[in-house]
């Protein structure tokens, strides 16, 4: 089993650019200093929402990772093009 992050935000039509431009940097960032991702993805949805899907190798990764926070240059570039927190879930797949 691997855990799920899904996180759903909000952010204004004119920070989009900065988001995307954002991204690559975050993943980089991600890869180089949390312990256990796996992989994200980046979905757009309707009304200035998006859902980051990301993958951990087990909560215990997840939890090392959330109280880390935006410790790096390429993680808070991504967060602060966010305007609001809409939901914030954590799951497990079930790989059987």
């Amino acid at each position: 089993m691997t855990t799920v992050e899904l996180t759903r935000f909000r952010v204004l039509p004119e920070n989009a650019d900065r988001l995307l431009a954002a991204r690559p940097a975050m993943l980089a960032d991600f890869r180089a200093d949390r312990k256990g991702f796996i992989d994200a993805m980046l979905v757009r949805l309707p009304g200035d929402e998006w859902l980051d899907i990301v993958t951990w190798r087990s909560p215990e990764d997840f939890a090392a990772s959330r109280a880390k926070g935006a410790n790096l240059p390429g993680i808070e570039a991504f967060f602060s093009a966010i305007t609001e927190l809409v939901s914030a879930e954590e799951g497990t797949t079930d790989d059987a």
